[in-house]
């Protein structure tokens, strides 16, 4: 198993992370808790150090079986994160409560990394109106967290604002081949690596989305290493990156467990030749973009309540990943009614506003027609 060193921190988790947030589910909804373990299980052995849950996930189920599993382990043989949840307390007394209820959650006396969850700029007003900080402080003066960092999703100006305020023990952020311009992105990372601010990451095959190419694209991997999987070229791409020192993967079979084992085991940084491969493959994903909407939003709101980014992002991602099922479930489950493209009017009036110029009326017709054709 591969370790990376937090110098400033004094310690050396393992690369790979096990993120918590997709366990396997029974029938009926709920983690499927043998299976669950038996993953967990697995990695533990395997050498994997780091895991990482947080209070929402699996509606709440995600901490109370980490914290049954994690029992018949050592306390001091693995690294346990998890995550305030900003957007649920309005007091320095619902953190507390929060606080203890993780603690009783995993069944612990303290958390080594403890991070103030998916920051945006209202989150983080929230946390220096409250004096978050300032409590975070004292938890770790009574031992009771290790590390205080925070997971980010909003731009990279906010993440500047963030990072710079104080000393942070780690930041995480989601950074793949394909998100380098989005949320922290390239700037992101390149800021933490200057101010000596380990890094955890998150979504490094894009939800998924890196590991099941369309089949041409694929075969473009397959056909430089047929034994490597398609996620591992994902996996080693943010792993490349010296700054990177956890990269969590959430995985959801015992065969995804093993997969990426095997890719951490004997971690190999991407060569030369590999990550020139990996630039032609993200290339030939963005060239099958149906339009160029860049989700800047100015042609919202729409008269009609259709939610034209959103209708486009949808749309995109389906034509550079190929996975219909997934984006149709997604078009239907994200879009209600109303904000879908077939309620368009044709009236005009986003056209005048987008800046790339876009035919946005055609464009819908043609959203609604491949929907509806999935």
């Amino acid at each position: 198993m591969e370790y990376r060193s937090m110098d400033k921190l004094g310690v050396k988790p393992s690369l790979l992370g096990f993120g918590c947030m997709r366990f396997p589910l029974r029938e009926g909804g709920g983690i499927d808790e043998a299976e669950a373990e038996k993953m967990l299980d697995k990695a533990i052995a395997s050498g994997v150090t780091y895991i990482d849950t947080a209070y929402p996930y699996h509606n709440g189920e995600s901490e109370p079986f980490v914290g049954r599993v994690l029992k018949k382990y050592e306390r001091s043989s693995f690294y346990l994160a998890t995550k305030l949840p900003v957007w649920k307390v309005e007091t320095i007394e619902d953190v507390k409560e929060t606080f203890q209820e993780q603690l009783d959650r995993l069944q612990v006396d303290y958390v080594d990394f403890y991070l103030l969850h998916a920051l945006n700029k209202e989150r983080w007003d929230k946390i220096l109106k409250l004096g978050i900080l300032e409590y975070c402080e004292e938890l770790r003066e009574q031992g009771k967290i290790k590390y205080l960092g925070f997971s980010f999703h909003d731009s990279y100006e906010v993440f500047e604002e963030i990072l710079t305020y104080r000393n942070w023990d780690f930041c995480q952020i989601q950074y793949n081949y394909m998100d380098r311009e989005h949320q922290a992105g390239e700037k992101g990372y390149a800021l933490a690596e200057r101010l000596g601010v380990p890094m955890v990451i998150m979504e490094p095959i894009k939800g998924g989305s890196l590991a099941v190419l369309p089949e041409d694209i694929a075969a473009m991997y397959k056909s430089a290493n047929p034994q490597a999987s398609v996620s591992s070229w994902a996996l080693r791409w943010v792993g490349t990156h010296p700054n990177v020192k956890v990269i969590l993967s959430g995985m959801s079979t015992y065969d995804q467990v093993l997969d990426n084992l095997s890719t951490f085991e004997n971690f190999q940084p991407l060569d030369a030749e590999e990550q020139r491969l990996v630039e032609q493959v993200a290339g030939t994903i963005k060239s099958r973009v149906k339009n160029g909407c860049t989700g800047c939003r100015y042609c919202m709101p729409c008269p009609f309540g259709i939610d034209i980014p959103k209708n486009f992002a949808i749309w995109n991602h389906e034509a550079m990943y190929g996975n219909p099922t997934a984006a149709k479930k997604k078009y239907e489950r994200e879009l209600s009614e109303s904000a879908r493209a077939d309620q368009c009017r044709k009236c005009g009036a986003c056209e005048k506003e987008c800046p790339q110029a876009i035919a946005i009326r055609q464009d819908l017709v043609r959203v609604a027609e491949d929907f509806r054709s999935m």
